[in-house]
């Protein structure tokens, strides 16, 4: 399961992968290297409503409290605040943002995804609602609207192409 995260300022990028014997945690700081971290599920342990774990040989517990995007984690003594956006909070965030132009006249995309049918070409006149494209991210069909009157510059895409998340997909003028 993919999740982002924010804290003290800092965004995370996290992907947890559950195996029979493990979890296989990947977490990348915005603009560094990915780390890697594997905790065996005989060493995790859940009797209330926190979790204790063995990591490297040490002991963790761990004790989250919270809810929507907004935790506050306790663990070594101290409390940690941050945001914790799952896949489906991603979606919405993204499709929230997606269909708006930002300063530099650009729609980009919002998270990882395929497009999959375009509706303009540059020099179209759009107005604000119409349909720009449609891209499909988590299994779903997104159509992405124009956030305003506008004139399409640019389209940097094509159908079936596969997107990254922060991926340009049409310039305005």
């Amino acid at each position: 399961m993919y999740f982002e995260s924010e804290m003290n300022g800092k965004k995370y990028h996290i992907d947890v992968v559950e195996t029979k014997q493990h979890w296989k945690i990947s977490i990348q700081e915005e603009g560094k290297d990915w780390e890697f971290i594997e905790i065996n599920k005989t060493d995790y342990k859940k009797p209330e409503a926190y979790v204790s774990f063995l990591y490297e040989g040490s002991s963790y517990l761990v004790d989250v409290v919270g809810s929507d995007t907004d935790y506050t984690v306790f663990t070594r003594g101290s409390y940690r605040t941050l945001k914790i956006f799952n896949d489906e909070m991603l979606l919405h965030r993204s499709l929230k943002n997606s269909g708006s132009m930002s300063h530099e006249r650009e729609l980009k995309a919002g998270m990882p995804g395929k497009i999959i049918e375009i509706f303009v070409k540059p020099g179209d006149a759009i107005k604000h609602n119409k349909p720009i494209l449609i891209m499909e991210a988590m299994k779903m069909e997104n159509e992405m609207r124009a956030a305003a009157d506008c004139v399409v510059k640019e389209v940097c895409v094509k159908q079936g192409d596969s997107v990254d998340s922060g991926s340009v997909l049409i310039r305005f003028e």
